[in-house]
Parts: C-alpha cells; structure tokens; sequence
C-alpha cells in the first residue's frame, strides 16, 4: 500500500491498476476500472458493451473505438503505451456502468451501478474528468458542474474544457462517432492542457455524503 496525502489525513490506496479498490458485483461479469489511482486524469465511458473490454475486462479496448481513443489519449499524453491493456501515465479508465450487461441497461441499471463510479471519483479525486459520450458526458456535467445538461451536443463539447466545482470536464464524443478531425482535436486539446495549471481543488462533499464539505487537492 501507499499514501496518498488529503487535506484532513492521510488515505492508503493499493498500487495495483487493475481493479484497485477490489470491487466485486455479486454474480456478475465485470470490467473495473483500471488505472493510476492517484491520477490527475480519469476518463468516464458508459459500459463495456459500448466502449469495450467484455473480452479483456479492461475499460475502453478491443473495439475500433476504443483503439481510436486509445490513440488520441496516448498522442496526447495521457499513455505511454496502447494495448489490452495500454501502459497509463496519471489516467484512470473507468465506467458509468461497469457490469457487462444482457440487454441495453435502463435508469435503474445505471443508478444500481453508480456506486461504483462515484467510490473511484471520490477515492481518485483525478483533476481532470473526460467523460466519453453522451450520458456518460451528461452525468460528470450534472454531478460536477452546474452546466445545462437538457440539450448536450456532443460534437460541440467535443474536446472543450468546461469549468466545474473542483473539476475542469473535457467531453469526449463517442469514438464512433469520430470524424477525420476529432481524434487530433483531442490529441491537441490535452496537450495543451497538460501546458496549463490544470489541477484543482474538489468538493467532494456531494459524494461522500453528510452534507458538508469534503475538500481534496
């Protein structure tokens, strides 16, 4: 184990990438997200039925889109390496809804495995969120910022930076979706995020419950 510093004490973390935090849904097939857990970046997709690693059981691999996001996060720095699964550099891969599902899952599905997603946001506390596709892109601006979420234009937010309450949010449209340009926008647009002062302090009070602040750097 390791420490990892927050204001108020200190909070151990396992060094491990894949599945950190040991979550185990009772019964089902499962992708955790994989990972530096003390990442400034943590990038949020909706579910391995969609963005992949049903095979691998790694978060956003074996499919075209995933290949194509794999290679925009590595050109623009948050990889070292791609793969099933890629060598990360301070980015945690990570799902709205980590359990492979049967069918398409409902409202109740997502709020069922939301717990997952908000233990790894408060546990992680990453910088910057990148959520990757509509609803994924819909729940991190609902939670995390007080951004409009009734009409969300993915090709418009595509590689923007959006200021929330302790996070900076960059929506990522879904990679299959990608057109001839989108994956260089992202490249570019991380790059240059990286040559800011992107970090932030987060209240993460929302998620941890209490009703009170709950302040992480």
């Amino acid at each position: 184990m390791r420490p990892k510093y927050r204001e108020g004490g200190v909070t151990y973390v396992s060094d491990a990438e894949f599945n950190p935090f040991g979550f185990d849904p009772d019964g089902e097939r499962f992708v955790p997200g994989f990972g530096d857990v003390e990442a400034d970046f943590q990038v949020i997709g909706d579910h391995p039925g969609i963005h992949g690693g049903v095979t691998t059981s790694v978060p956003f691999t074996e499919t075209d889109g995933a290949n194509r996001l794999q290679d925009a996060l590595l050109r623009g720095g948050l990889l070292r390496k791609t793969g099933a699964p890629p060598t990360v550099d301070s980015t945690y891969l990570s799902y709205l809804h980590p359990c492979v599902p049967e069918s398409s899952p409902g409202d109740d599905d997502y709020r069922r495995q939301g717990t997952f997603i908000e233990a790894e946001v408060r546990a992680i506390a990453a910088h910057v969120l990148l959520p990757v596709g509509e609803r994924a892109t819909r729940w991190v601006l609902e939670n995390m910022t007080t951004e409009p979420t009734d009409d969300i234009d993915m090709a418009a937010l595509h590689a923007t930076e959006i200021v929330g309450s302790g996070w900076l949010v960059m929506p990522i449209a879904d990679p299959e979706t990608w057109g001839e340009d989108d994956r260089r926008e992202l490249s570019d647009a991380l790059i240059e995020l990286q040559e800011q002062d992107y970090r932030r302090e987060a209240d993460l009070g929302r998620l941890a419950g209490g009703g009170g602040p709950y302040y992480v750097r």
